[in-house]
């Protein structure tokens, strides 16, 4: 695969025949359908389109190597229906989740199915070649299976880098669409520029989705952790309005408000950690007293995980005040070490706010997948209508 943003020839996938709304609602009922499949006249049903547009999309899907068939149902009259399924290996991406000490990346399916999986360690303030190098480093390591095999090599320049070595990830046969990269906000989503990332000033302003691209040589999408964590459980299932909170190196919160991500005018919904509720608190890395992450992170040190959990509460009983959420879903590498006592506590504190004003609780579990899958589904889910990606 070559240049950023660009399909690939016969038997990948074509991008460009994927962006109408139709196909795009075609192929996630395909996706949603699982190995049994959906037939053409289910699939009209469904959309609401005519059995003759439903024809023409799935046929284009089917030369692009997107579907094919799994046998045939039986029907209520007339001869049996021919089944068409997606082909979960026509296409993959890497997901990466750059966190301040550590780089997981994930290669997934059409489907979201993890296929491969690397870890590894991270200095999140050793400067952009340093970083850019373990991030390339990684992923092509994933996508070719350690050896390079299925790489190849250009030399455009990296802006702001010095470096001239780009790699293109993927084949023909087994493409790879895209590069999702997670990490700490505040950032642009639409442009893909960091901001001053807490802790981390010395990003601010870089260009890391186009410096990405160019040294990869494949579309890069940038989102903050949340968002992309946000965004995998809204793909993976979760209806509704719904706050996804992160507790790991930091605090943070990814929004979906009627089924989609919100992440505001900036990029900035979801600074969950920085929300004051002490004033004459602890002093925060981002120059405020008191906030919910300072809070929380100094429980967590100090080994009382009731009182993070106490804290986590409070924090999300202000979040469900303010927008009436369905649901709290609990995250991140702090809670997945002890995510019972982290459920218990904060939904003790959400109990307890909905006795006093007479409404029913809002549910809190713990959240399934990881930011890294998340950040897959930064380069998927626009090709199965997801406009919030």
């Amino acid at each position: 695969m070559s240049g950023a943003g660009n399909g690939v020839g016969r038997g990948g996938v074509n991008l460009l025949a994927l962006r109408s709304h139709n196909g795009a609602l075609v192929l996630d009922l395909l996706r949603t359908s699982g190995a049994d499949g959906i037939s053409r006249l289910e699939l009209a049903e469904r959309t609401g389109l005519t059995p003759q547009a439903v024809s023409k999309i799935t046929a284009r899907l089917r030369d692009d190597g997107l579907v094919t068939e799994a046998g045939r149902r039986a029907s209520t009259g007339g001869k049996p229906r021919t089944v068409l399924r997606l082909v979960p290996e026509a296409g993959r991406a890497v997901g990466l989740h750059l966190d301040r000490d550590e780089l997981r990346a994930v290669l997934v399916d059409l489907t979201g199915a993890v296929v491969g999986e690397r870890r590894a360690s991270l200095d999140l303030g050793a400067g952009a070649e340093a970083v850019l190098a373990a991030v390339a480093r990684e992923a092509e390591a994933l996508v070719g299976g350690g050896d390079g095999s299925v790489l190849g090599v250009g030399t455009d320049p990296v802006p702001g880098t010095g470096t001239r070595t780009r790699t293109a990830l993927g084949t023909e046969t087994r493409p790879v669409l895209g590069v999702g990269v997670a990490l700490p906000g505040p950032l642009d989503h639409t442009r893909g520029v960091l901001h001053r990332v807490t802790g981390f000033p010395e990003w601010d302003g870089f260009p890391l989705r186009d410096a990405l691209a160019r040294r990869l040589g494949v579309a890069v999408a940038v989102d903050k952790d949340t968002n992309a964590a946000a965004l995998g459980l809204a793909v993976g299932g979760e209806r509704g309005s719904f706050a996804y909170l992160h507790l790991g190196t930091g605090l943070g919160a990814g929004l979906v408000i009627g089924g989609a991500v919100h992440r505001g005018a900036r990029t900035g919904a979801g600074e969950f950690g920085h929300q004051v509720v002490q004033l004459d608190g602890p002093l925060c890395s981002c120059g405020n007293r008191g906030c919910v992450e300072a809070l929380c992170l100094g429980a967590v040190a100090r080994g009382d995980l009731a009182e993070a959990a106490r804290v986590l509460g409070t924090g999300a009983g202000n979040l469900v005040a303010l927008l009436d959420i369905d649901l709290v879903l609990l995250g991140g590498r702090t809670v997945a070490t002890a995510p019972d006592p982290f459920v218990r506590g904060v939904r003790a504190v959400l109990d307890e706010r909905a006795r006093r004003v007479g409404e029913p609780p809002v549910p809190v579990r713990a959240a399934a997948g990881e930011v890294a899958e998340g950040a897959a589904q930064l380069v998927l889910a626009p090709l199965f209508g997801r406009a919030d990606a």
